[in-house]
């Protein structure tokens, strides 16, 4: 079944011609009607339906339930709708299942309403237009997971006096804001607010956007956003080789043989979101992060007991078939760019150690932003209970309490899971950050060490991306912009990562000679920098170079000339200070070290770009 879930204003319909022979008898009770602040669930019945007609009403039940608390919706209209599928189921059992559907929703609480099948019938609908009133759903019952009994896991808080709650029962704090939005969404299923972030527009400003000559969800840069996107990688190369341990980058292929037995078994795991493709009558499946590919690669290499811990790193880009009502630029995307480090340790202990060095290390990146994480501690109750004091180390870091996530044993190749998330300005959780430890894959990939005594033994492996994606990292960075803006205060990109970081601005063209002298200058320092030499006035000028949120604008005039001293815009203190070179490099390379750094990689002359013309 196919499901198009819009949140609407107002929905109508009426019933007009026969689309179909002997369609659904028409009451005068269903030939027309009308529903306000509704969910309107247009579903398309599909051959396939026919096998599971009562799993597949009941799942569908289920999905469109989760959306409708998600949107804090009572209504739904279950309306039939021919056009989401070629392969549409015929109507001896298309009209039971969706009037099960309609039942089973009823019986929930629900006000249901469902328009008759096989008519053509005019409709009016108002979307309401927040990120949650337009999603899609698949809704399929796989042979082999008819009888699977769904994993049910269990909630609870951890105080940082190492008491344990219920999420209902907890007493939050006053300042305790972003770990409540996280408590009430994860654990409680409280809908969220709707809105579209800033973040869009701010995306737009250096050219990053949907491709729309691709699948949905995949994203491209333009040249400002490319070196963006490549300072985040170079970073996240940078903080991955901190730990003081070998870390050797490696690079490979995206796409693995599903019959290959370790590869179909992890793809499992991973769940619905899959991203699979048919080559030759064979299927593939879209690597969702590096271990694919790292592990077919180490699992080949001699390692002892001399070697561990090492590390192994890349950039992979990564395949998630999200769904794509649900798809949000930079950060739910289909296509993805995981800084993925994986660290082979030789026992337990040694992944616990080190994973306490990977959760500082994922703080410190954070707080070097002036964000903070709210976090989800995925584990076993047996895991937790053993090893409570590595709990309350890695609490001690949060400063903060922490949601508890209990799962069955054995279910999962982890035994610790973090999902380190931050609250964004709608007040929505966004996870950005995440460690495991994973305990299963060295064995099913066949990777293993000698010791000391000889022995064959596979590592306990942590997964890690430090920083997040890099889509979700830019989205760290522009969503804290749009709380800077929030607050009265211009937004900015930090300046390591701003593709600009001073822009001269000569008011004559006889000051064009020095700008390019001073342009050299900044450049010899590590600075990227260009001269707006546009036959355009000087206050259009300063405004596109603040519109650009450039940090640093440098103003060139006769009296600057002899001076030596210039007065600069300074985005980050909203004022206008005199300085001189020396000066300007010293403040810029303060605020950019221990970052990355790349040169502009487009034309220092603005009128050199597309578009523009000298003065």
């Amino acid at each position: 079944m196919r499901l198009l879930l819009i949140h609407a204003d107002h929905f109508e319909y009426e019933v007009k011609n026969e689309a179909v022979k002997e369609p659904e008898p028409v009451l005068e009770s269903n030939r027309k009607d009308v529903m306000d602040d509704v969910l309107v669930a247009f579903c398309t019945v599909e051959k396939a339906d026919e096998k599971n007609p009562d799993q597949i009403a009941a799942k569908a039940a289920e999905s469109i339930k989760e959306v409708a608390g998600w949107v804090k919706t009572k209504s739904i209209m279950v309306y039939p709708y021919a056009h989401l599928s070629s392969n549409l189921g015929s109507k001896e059992y298309a009209i039971p299942l969706l009037q099960r559907l309609g039942s089973s929703l009823q019986d929930e609480g629900y006000n249901v309403k469902r328009s008759p099948f096989g008519w053509y019938k005019s409709f009016e609908i108002r979307c309401k237009g927040h990120p949650l009133s337009e999603l899609s759903r698949t809704i399929v019952i796989e042979e082999a997971t008819k009888e699977a009994v769904p994993v049910k896991t269990e909630y609870k808080i951890l105080s940082l006096d190492g008491k344990i709650y219920e999420p209902d029962a907890y007493p939050f704090k006053p300042n305790e804001k972003e770990f409540k939005a996280l408590v009430e969404k994860e654990a409680l299923k409280i809908g969220l607010a709707g809105g579209e972030p800033r973040l869009i527009d701010y995306c737009k400003k250096f050219g990053i956007e949907w491709e729309p000559y691709s699948d949905v969800g995949h994203m491209r840069y333009g040249p400002e956003a490319t070196l963006i996107f490549e300072l985040i990688g170079d970073y996240s190369w940078q903080v991955a080789n901190s730990f003081g341990i070998p870390v050797l980058q490696v690079r490979g292929t995206n796409m693995f043989d599903l019959s290959v037995k370790a590869v179909k078994e992890h793809a499992n795991l991973f769940g619905a979101r899959l991203y699979e493709v048919k080559v030759d009558e064979k299927a593939f499946v879209m690597r969702y992060a590096a271990c694919h590919q790292q592990f077919a690669m180490v699992k080949d290499w001699a390692l002892s007991y001399r070697n561990v811990p090492f590390g192994t790193f890349e950039v992979a880009d990564s395949y998630r078939l999200e769904q794509s009502g649900e798809l949000l630029l930079c950060f739910r995307v289909r296509k993805l760019h995981m800084p993925d480090l994986h660290i082979y340790c030789k026992n337990l202990d040694e992944a616990k150690e080190m994973s306490m060095k990977v959760h500082k290390k994922i703080y410190q990146e954070i707080r070097k932003l002036d964000r903070d994480y709210v976090s989800i501690y995925n584990t076993t109750k047996s895991f937790f209970e053993k090893h409570r004091e590595f709990f309350d180390e890695l609490i001690k870091v949060e400063r903060k309490p922490i949601l508890l996530n209990f799962v069955p044993d054995g279910i999962y190749y982890w035994v610790i899971n973090v999902e380190y998330t931050v609250i964004d300005e709608l007040e929505r959780p966004r996870e950005i950050a995440t460690f495991q430890i994973d305990m299963g894959n060295a064995e099913r990939f066949g990777i293993a060490y000698t010791d000391r005594d000889g022995a064959k033994r596979c590592p306990p492996i942590i997964h890690t991306a430090l920083l997040g994606t890099v889509e979700r990292y830019l989205f760290t960075v522009l969503d804290k912009a749009s709380k800077m803006e929030e607050r009265g205060k211009k937004p900015m990109l930090p300046v390591w990562l701003s593709p600009v970081q001073v822009r001269i601005i000569p008011i004559k063209k006889r000051q064009i000679p020095l700008a390019k002298k001073l342009l050299a200058e900044l450049e010899r320092a590590s600075i990227r920098v260009d001269v707006d030499d546009r036959e355009e006035s000087l206050s259009k000028r300063i405004r596109d170079a603040e519109i650009s949120w450039i940090p640093y604008i440098l103003v060139l005039g006769e009296r600057e000339m002899r001076s030596k001293k210039f007065p600069v815009r300074v985005r980050a203190k909203d004022g206008q200070i005199k300085m001189n070179i020396k000066t300007l490099t010293q403040a810029i390379s303060k605020e950019t070290a221990g970052y990355s750094y790349r040169a502009l990689t487009i034309p220092r002359l603005v009128s050199e770009r597309p578009g523009y013309k000298a003065i």
